[in-house]
C-alpha cells in the first residue's frame, strides 16, 4: 500500500523555512552578533601575500563584529585564507574583492567613507588619536612592501601604531588586530556597542546566518532554488 495523502503534499510543496530548523539557543546568538555587526568600520588589504596573515585578519575582523573585509587583488597570490586559521569563519563576513586600489576606493568613496592607511611616516598620526565616530577604512599592506604608492597617494591620511620597544612594526596581522581592537574599543566608549546596521540590513543577514548554521545548507538552499558561493554566503551576496 502505497503512503502520501493530502497531509504530506504540504511538506513536498514547500520545504521548511531555516528558522524552523535551527534551535532556539542558536537563534538567539545569531540576534546578538548581527546587533553588534557594523559596515560602517572595514579594513582594507593591500595586496597581501601570506594564507595564514589572511585567515588571521579574516578571523579577527569577523570576531570583533564587521561584517566587510575588503581585498586588493594580488597578481601573484590569490586570497585565499588558510582554512585552519579561519576555522570556518569567511562564511560569517562578507569579502569584497577588489582589481585596483583605485576599483577600492571608489567603492568606499562613493558610501562615504574617510580611508587611512598604516604607514610609518613622520605625518602619520598615533592610531591613538584617532577618532571612530564615522564611516573609516582602514588600509593595510602587503608584507614585504606595505601599502603601494598608489594607495599613499589616493587615502585622506596616514596613521602608525605607536611602538615602546626596539621593534618598530609588526606582523600584518598583528597591526590589523591591534587597531581593530582599538577601533571596536573607541566606538563602544564613545557611542554605545550596539551595532549600526539598518533593520534591513538585519533581516538579511538574520535570513543569511540561520541558512548558514544548518549543516545541510547547499542541499536546503538548492531546495528553494537558490545557492550558496564557495564562501558559504548566498549566491546573492557579494
Amino acid at each position: 500500500m502505497s503512503g502520501g495523502g493530502p497531509k504530506y503534499e504540504r511538506y513536498e510543496r514547500e520545504p521548511p523555512k531555516p528558522e524552523e530548523l535551527v534551535l532556539d539557543v542558536r537563534k538567539e546568538r545569531i540576534e546578538k552578533v548581527i546587533a553588534n555587526r557594523t559596515r560602517s568600520f572595514t579594513v582594507v588589504l593591500d595586496r597581501l601575500e601570506d594564507s595564514f596573515n589572511m585567515g588571521a585578519v579574516v578571523r579577527t575582523c569577523e570576531g570583533m563584529g564587521l561584517q566587510e573585509v575588503h581585498v586588493v587583488k594580488n597578481p601573484e597570490a590569490p586570497f585565499l585564507p588558510n582554512t585552519k586559521v579561519t576555522q570556518g569563519c569567511e562564511k560569517w563576513i562578507d569579502v569584497v574583492k577588489h582589481e585596483t586600489f583605485a576599483e577600492a576606493r571608489e567603492h568606499l568613496k562613493s558610501r562615504g567613507f574617510t580611508i587611512y592607511a598604516s604607514a610609518i611616516r613622520e605625518d602619520a598620526t598615533s592610531l591613538f588619536e584617532l577618532k571612530f565616530d564615522r564611516k573609516i577604512a582602514l588600509v593595510f599592506g602587503n608584507e614585504r612592501h606595505g601599502v603601494s604608492d598608489e594607495v599613499l597617494a589616493g587615502v585622506d591620511g596616514v596613521f602608525w601604531i605607536p611602538m615602546r620597544g626596539f621593534t618598530q612594526s609588526l606582523n600584518v596581522s598583528a597591526a590589523v588586530s591591534a587597531s581593530v581592537t582599538r577601533a571596536i574599543a573607541w566606538r563602544a566608549e564613545h557611542l554605545g556597542p550596539a551595532g549600526d546596521l539598518s533593520p534591513e540590513e538585519q533581516g538579511a543577514l538574520c535570513e543569511r546566518f540561520l541558512l548558514l548554521s544548518l549543516k545541510q545548507r547547499k542541499r536546503f538552499a538548492k531546495a528553494v532554488g537558490g545557492g550558496l558561493n564557495p564562501g558559504g554566503a548566498p549566491s546573492s551576496t557579494k
